[in-house]
């Protein structure tokens, strides 16, 4: 009798098991159609618009260049041109001058002192995150200075050249102070060397600086060559570093086409996922943006981008206060944040494609 029972009671288990997954796959199922549901009702803009971005070429940008790459730009009515420069710092010169419409930065500190002083441009959705493990984004140092013993730690930089992108006051600056924070020292303690990312794996290897931070995939490039090894990594766990930032002109006169832009980051995020990261359609997308290599790429860490696009104010509440400590800021109290990013792009886009 107890084993009859037994029987019945795990084939009921069972069946209720199926249902369960039944129920789970078709509520799946139906957000699916939901999404795409949502996306036939986002028109094309007819004529297309014209938009204009900048951008650092990197792999935190990547969004940017799915989006461009598949198709998703001119799936909603957008003839979005986009121009490589070296740092945000020229991304912002272009934008106050009006000659660009959304820009790929980190949050520089000319960029808090515009916004202190009123400058009309608003954050409108992230670029990539620092993962919380195995960051791309690495202080290297020369390999050299390591075998005689020279350098063993972060706090024997002291005095030493250090390059970053931008300079002064940039991205990579507040990367670099993150860094040097683990050895006690700050930005003023080191020589600032101002260099792209594209040109550190160089002069690594010639000697012109002793150590610098370099993203992905030329912190890989350079460690490969055997001109460098990390000195410090994971600089700002799960961390929100770079972002696309748009003129208020644009925001305000063409509304929707900043809804739509950002909609097809969006979208390229989802198509970045999991393996889909590396997938043929993508890879190709990074190759024509970035100059790097796909076995370079396929080597590297993954960049992790929120299929969200969840805008997190701690981290810029972080940057500002790095740069303002630095003595980057024309002023001296913290920025209201809120003043200076529009949430409303990023939860337009969510109510279309859905939450993942």
């Amino acid at each position: 009798m107890r084993l009859g029972r037994n029987r019945k009671e795990n084939t009921k288990r069972r069946r209720e098991g199926t249902a369960f997954h039944r129920i789970v796959l078709l509520g799946a199922l139906f957000l699916c159609t939901l999404g795409l549901y949502a996306q036939q009702r986002v028109a094309p803009l007819n004529p297309k618009e014209k938009v204009v971005v900048a951008y650092v070429p990197i792999m935190k940008f990547a969004t940017l260049y799915v989006a461009a790459g598949r198709g998703l730009f001119d799936k909603y009515g957008l003839d979005v041109q986009i121009q490589s420069v070296k740092s945000g710092t020229e991304v912002i010169a272009f934008m106050t001058q009006g000659k660009v419409d959304v820009g790929g930065i980190a949050i520089v500190a000319s960029t808090w002192n515009a916004w202190a002083k009123g400058m009309d441009l608003k954050i409108i959705a992230p670029g990539a995150l620092e993962p919380l493990k195995g960051s791309p984004t690495k202080l290297l140092v020369r390999k050299d200075l390591v075998d005689s013993g020279k350098v063993k730690t972060v706090a024997d930089l002291k005095g030493m050249k250090v390059a970053m992108a931008g300079g002064p006051g940039s991205g990579g600056e507040y990367l670099a102070t993150k860094a040097l924070e683990r050895g006690n020292l700050t930005i003023q303690d080191v020589r600032i060397v101002s260099l792209s990312n594209t040109d550190m794996p160089a002069a690594l290897q010639n000697k012109s600086i002793d150590a610098g931070i370099l993203g992905s995939p030329y912190a890989d490039q350079a460690i490969e060559k055997g001109v460098a090894v990390p000195l410090a990594e994971d600089l700002t766990p799960g961390a929100m570093t770079v972002t696309f930032v748009a003129s208020g002109k644009f925001l305000k006169e063409r509304p929707e086409a900043a809804k739509r832009f950002v909609l097809a980051l969006m979208e390229a995020a989802r198509l970045m996922q999991g393996r889909d990261y590396l997938s043929p359609e993508n890879m190709q997308a990074y190759l024509k943006y970035v100059n790097t290599t796909e076995e370079a790429i396929r080597k590297g860490a993954p960049v992790i981008y929120d299929p969200n696009m969840e805008i997190a104010l701690e981290s810029l509440k972080d940057v500002e206060r790095v740069h303002r400590e630095n003595r980057r800021t024309e002023y001296t109290q913290p920025i209201d944040l809120k003043a200076v990013t529009e949430m409303s792009l990023v939860e337009w886009a969510r109510s279309i494609l859905g939450r993942m």
